[in-house]
């Protein structure tokens, strides 16, 4: 441990000035059993120290063992650490610092910036005892980076961006319906860029942005999950696809030239390797400390929800809203965005729609939002039908690259106006779990509730009213805590240390 090491070396230096002292006074007997007694002394501070050293290692070991989970978000980021018991014992957050490249933001600058920001605000005396990392990301952000430096070739394909462009050969390349074939997946990412940088290609590896901010602490490229990697089309099936039981990538994609672009895949919280060693020795983590395979916002949301049982649903209310139904079928359909993750021997469907907490950013502070919600009354059905997105472009329930939002006519109350959008947002997520059920999935029985729109009590009870169905907050409603849990299960797995 970096910091236990540190312990010894105030011994250290008593004892090696020992010596010098004893010679000077040689002959002095009062002298000698002074020098014997500060040696003593000294020794027993050194060996004090060690068995400070030695019980503090034992006491990590033992059961002050905390996991350290990451959660980046669309519009900002934050940590949870938590014990072997599950309990919180920190956490934080912070908003993305705005930086420019040209005419956009530099997305990668801001996450950079921010984790390692994330890292100095862990507190210093928990620092030593946290023994494993993970980080979740926004689904389907793509990186092109450099395969020797790491360094991103291009600029970040974000979440909703739809590379419609590509669109056209993914699916002659791609099953019918597959979860590839719309032109927010990774895969219509990736062609895109093949196609538009040409021949000028530089070495280069596909990763998602949980991967790379976790490269960023372990050194380790081209490793990515598969949660993050269904939107690269690894999703399993009979026929093609990825299997996470096997470890393969599908026929069709396998032969296409851009194929050694692409990350191997592990399963959610795998240990890939320590912490790099410059960092812990920075930051005051342990050296052994290990960095875990990662997943995706809604599913670390999922996870922290603890959700267990099949029928039970979350939904995440950040900047979009992301819904995981756990059903013991599988099902995927690319018309509608609807995608399933494994988990465990159950699958987790649903999809993520553009709508959701950015929009009403975009209309409201969010002291305006908690003032007009207070005076919202939300057993009394609203109206007005909206259909709110930050821009055009919609993926779940509908996948409809150009579908535009609808936000008018605007009433001059802006209580009327704030609970129109937020009965309208409702209604979109009714559509989506109405979907699942027709597709063949099991049906939604109750709904947990995770993110910043879990918050609002008034919204929880107008979902609930429009859903027909027990609507509640998590009692974990923080990705984050989803990807320290990941971290937990690394530890629990971990055979690098």
């Amino acid at each position: 441990m970096v910091c236990a090491s540190s312990l010894i070396h105030p011994g250290s230096t008593v004892l090696v000035s020992l010596p010098s002292i004893q010679r000077k006074k040689r002959g002095n007997v009062l002298c000698n059993n002074k020098v014997r007694k500060q040696r003593v002394a000294s020794m027993s501070m050194s060996l004090g120290n060690q068995k400070n050293q030695n019980a503090e290692e034992a006491s990590v070991r033992e059961g002050k063992r905390l996991y350290l989970g990451f959660d980046f978000g669309t519009s900002g980021a934050r940590f949870a650490i938590i014990d072997k018991d599950d309990a919180i014992r920190a956490e934080a957050k912070r908003e993305y610092p705005l930086y420019l490249s040209g005419e956009s933001q530099d997305w990668v600058r801001s996450w950079k910036e921010t984790l390692f920001s994330l890292l100095e605000d862990v507190p210093l005396d928990i620092r030593k005892h946290i023994v494993a990392i993970s980080i979740d990301g926004t689904s389907a952000t793509t990186l092109i980076v450099d395969s020797y430096t790491g360094e991103p070739l291009w600029r970040p394909f974000l979440y909703n961006e739809s590379c419609s462009d590509a669109l056209p050969m993914v699916k002659s390349i791609a099953p019918q319906n597959h979860t590839v074939c719309t032109g927010s997946s990774t895969l219509c990412k990736l062609v895109s860029w093949w196609n538009h940088v040409g021949s000028d290609k530089k070495p280069a590896l596909l990763l998602h942005q949980a991967d790379w901010l976790l490269w960023l602490l372990h050194g380790k490229l081209g490793v990515t999950d598969y949660n993050n990697a269904l939107k690269a089309s690894f999703n399993k099936s009979i026929t093609v696809g990825y299997d996470p039981e096997v470890d393969s990538y599908p026929s069709w994609l396998v032969c296409q030239p851009y194929y050694h672009l692409l990350p191997s895949v592990l399963a959610p919280g795998t240990p890939i390797a320590c912490l790099k060693e410059e960092i812990g020795k920075k930051y005051g983590f342990q050296k052994d400390c290990v960095v875990c395979t990662g997943t995706t916002d809604s599913i670390a949301a999922f996870l922290a929800a603890r959700a267990s049982q099949p029928g039970k649903a979350v939904t995440s209310l950040g900047s979009t809203l992301a819904i995981k139904l756990l059903s013991n079928t599988r099902i995927e359909d690319s018309r509608f965005g609807v995608y399933s993750h494994r988990l465990d021997d159950k699958w987790l469907v649903g999809g993520a729609s553009n709508t959701g907490g950015a929009i009403l950013r975009q209309l409201f502070t969010d002291n305006q939002l908690e003032k007009l919600s207070e005076q919202i009354n939300p057993s009394q059905p609203s109206l007005l039908d909206y259909y709110p997105l930050p821009k055009a472009g919609e993926r779940f329930p509908v996948a409809d690259p150009n579908l535009a939002p609808r936000l008018h006519p605007r009433p001059e109350n802006d209580v009327e106006y704030l609970h129109g959008i937020l009965e309208s947002i409702a209604r979109i997520e009714a559509k989506a779990y109405g979907l699942l059920k027709e597709l063949g999935a099991t049906q939604v029985e109750e709904v947990f509730t995770a993110g910043g729109g879990a918050k609002n009590e008034k919204w929880i009870k107008i979902r609930e009213r429009v859903l027909g169905l027990p609507v509640s907050r998590a009692n974990q409603t923080e990705a984050a805590y989803g990807a320290a849990l990941l971290a937990k299960k690394g530890d629990q797995q971990n055979i690098l240390s």
